[in-house]
């Protein structure tokens, strides 16, 4: 009896000894792995999916980057353009990566803030399945009019669409598009409604501004850069909340008493959630860097564009406040995305 007792007793015991030590493993694994991987790492070359097709500036941007990041790194710099699907497809490509820091994502305000404001089926959350990296790139939006209109300011317009609702007209490229949100954003702001005239792309609404076949419209500034120079197209504000350094007389939306109204068009880095911390700092470090860099800074403002170094705590905030706001004017003027 006593030696069945024994041999029980040791039993159990060996069996606690056991789990014990398998405990202690698993948890020298997890804070040890994370720490190697961050010292080891880049182990192999980096990916930039851009969710864009190749050409456009948020594919510029990735390149400059990608140009920099690679020598800095001691590895390559791949861009993977996915394009399709309101970038859906490319983000969706990002999220399920391996987070170990080798793949990223460069794309724009669409992807970070609007995407997941006015769709309610995605196949991720960007707030959960995203670890923001830097918002690299302000990219400035003006409100725009033919010199042959009669709006010489933002307030002309608003009293224009006062005293004649619904007469006032605005180019769009469609639903949930930047001069459409931008241009809903003012209107809900000023306490007006506007009349939306649909254009197949930035391209075609640019011409029917310039002559006059719509009264206003909502463009990026490095699109409208060369008819604004040209005196095709006058400038009545920009949509962010301050003036920015391209157009320093034209005044923000919070000069101008309306910064409910301001929409900041915008560049930023991701990575998947679960990217260690050391990695994700260090790449914050290397991106901030190279957008300081002159020749960065001079081949973005090429393009109207505004390199910058913003934090992941900064661009979170950003994302967290334009996802809320996107939602509440997609659900206010009946704008959905999916």
């Amino acid at each position: 009896m006593t030696s069945t007792s024994t041999s029980t007793s040791t039993s159990t015991s060996t069996s606690r000894r056991a789990t014990l030590i398998t405990a202690l493993a698993a948890l020298v694994t997890s804070l040890v792995s994370p720490l190697a991987l961050a010292q080891s790492w880049p182990s192999k070359p980096l990916k930039l999916i851009v969710p864009f097709p190749p050409g456009g500036a948020t594919d510029t941007v990735a390149r400059l980057i990608a140009e920099r990041l690679g020598p800095r790194l001691g590895q390559a710099v791949i861009i993977e353009n996915k394009p399709g699907a309101a970038t859906v497809i490319g983000v969706d490509a990002v999220v399920k990566s391996i987070p170990d820091g080798h793949t990223l994502l460069v794309s724009g305000t669409s992807s970070f803030t609007v995407v997941p404001g006015l769709r309610s089926k995605l196949p991720f959350d960007v707030l959960k399945d995203l670890t923001p990296i830097a918002l690299v790139v302000n990219a400035p939006l003006v409100l725009v009019t033919a010199p042959s209109k009669p709006y010489q300011r933002l307030s002309d317009v608003i009293a224009q669409a006062r005293a004649k609702p619904k007469s006032l007209t605005y180019s769009t490229y469609g639903p949930g598009t930047a001069p459409h949100l931008s241009a809903e954003l003012l209107a809900h702001a000023a306490g007006v409604e506007l009349e939306a005239v649909p254009y197949k792309g930035s391209a075609e609404a640019l011409i029917g501004l310039m002559r006059g076949d719509i009264d206003v419209g909502v463009e990026t500034l490095s699109a409208a850069s060369a008819q604004i120079k040209a005196g095709k197209l006058r400038v009545l504000a920009v949509t962010s909340g301050k003036r920015t350094s391209f157009l320093p007389e034209t005044p923000g939306m919070e000069e101008l008493r309306l910064p409910q109204a301001s929409f900041d068009g915008f560049y930023a880095v991701a990575a998947p959630a679960g990217t260690p911390v050391a990695v994700v700092q260090r790449l914050t470090r290397e991106i901030s860097e190279i957008m300081a860099m002159p020749e960065v800074k001079e081949k973005c403002a090429q393009l109207s564009l505004e390199a910058v170094a913003l934090g992941p705590d900064a661009l979170r905030a950003i994302m967290k406040t334009d996802i809320a706001r996107f939602r509440e004017l997609g659900e206010r003027i009946k704008i959905s995305l999916d």
